[in-house]
């Protein structure tokens, strides 16, 4: 089958497209035939093997454990492992994968989900790493309660594109950070309010915000808890910059320590990979709630082409790969 495979970390050239043997499942996983899969930051964290911690946490020292990249799928399955009680052959679903991009993927029961009845194999396969970090960050860590007011930091990426329509869905009141180009794509999602965050300072004491989801940022922690309301919500999504070692974990790091200390929650969100949590996100998606936003969609063999795009800073939303 073809595939795209990486046997060492660096920039999207170590992403090359060969032939390699269709994966063997285990007792408790399905075999897809992969239509379609998703780029996210964490897979770009992966080709490129930074921050270190990455490396020591489990995902090769040297080069990746998982030689064939991507981790969101929509597939049809056409194996079932013998413990595999909630998928037959033939039925279309949506998930995680580990070695997404690739004509054939091996995936975990509990990690996948019925894909959603009105979606494309496109849209799908772009909702579920995205997706699951945005309904956990807003709904599970940050509690969110119908009237409450969130700040969405990184609004129009791929997990603050979800996180915005979550959060309208779950009954807030919701204010996007993003560029200036990007602003009228955050009104489109359901934000009632957007800023420019190189005009405006959403820390200026003008606004305050029950929660605050910040995803990928760079901000302070002492800036963002002045954007809070006196009991209000931090959780930090990531980030990036920070150093070789750490990245951005070492802000969320620090929050974690610093939040029983102050009055403020300061959480910071490990997403889990949960086939549960999809059907939440079907239920939305199928309610009309969440859509996934598509930014373009590249076919197996421009995938490192479709990496420089998701490191290039212009993606609205996410970015997909058509593979059957």
């Amino acid at each position: 089958m073809r595939a795209v495979v990486q046997d060492s970390y660096g920039g999207a050239e170590v992403l090359v497209p060969s032939d390699v043997p269709v994966p063997a499942i285990a007792p408790d996983e399905v075999l897809l035939r992969v239509h379609a899969a998703g780029l996210d930051r964490g897979t770009w964290h992966l080709m490129s093997g930074r921050p270190r911690l990455l490396r020591i946490m489990g995902f090769g020292l040297r080069r990746p454990k998982q030689r064939i990249a991507g981790i969101d799928a929509c597939g049809t399955v056409v194996e079932v492992g013998a413990r595999v009680t909630r998928f037959a052959v033939g039925d279309e679903v949506y998930g995680i994968a580990r070695g997404s991009f690739a004509e054939y993927a091996a995936a975990r029961e509990r990690k996948l989900a019925r894909k959603p009845a009105d979606l494309t194999a496109e849209q799908a396969a772009v909702v579920p790493v995205s997706g699951l970090t945005a309904l956990q960050a807003v709904l599970d860590a940050g509690r969110l309660r119908a009237g409450q007011s969130v700040l969405v930091i990184g609004a129009s990426g791929g997990v603050g594109s979800y996180a915005v329509q979550v959060a309208k869905a779950a009954g807030g009141e919701v204010t996007g950070v993003a560029s200036n180009p990007k602003l009228p794509m955050l009104r489109s999602l359901g934000a009632d309010h957007v800023i420019d965050y190189e005009r405006e300072d959403f820390a200026d004491g003008q606004h305050r915000y029950d929660l605050i989801i910040d995803i990928a940022g760079n901000s302070p922690i002492p800036r963002l808890r002045r954007a809070l309301t006196r009991t209000g919500t931090l959780v930090i999504v990531g980030g990036e910059g920070g150093g070789e070692w750490t990245g951005g974990f070492g802000r969320s790091l620090r929050a974690a320590a610093l939040s029983p200390w102050v009055r403020h929650r300061l959480a910071m969100l490990v997403s889990k990979e949960s086939g549960r949590d999809l059907e939440r996100l079907t239920a939305l998606i199928e309610a009309g709630s969440v859509r996934p936003h598509l930014d373009s969609a590249f076919t197996l063999e421009q995938v490192p082409e479709a990496m420089r795009r998701l490191g290039s800073g212009e993606v609205r939303g996410k970015v997909g790969i058509r593979i059957a």
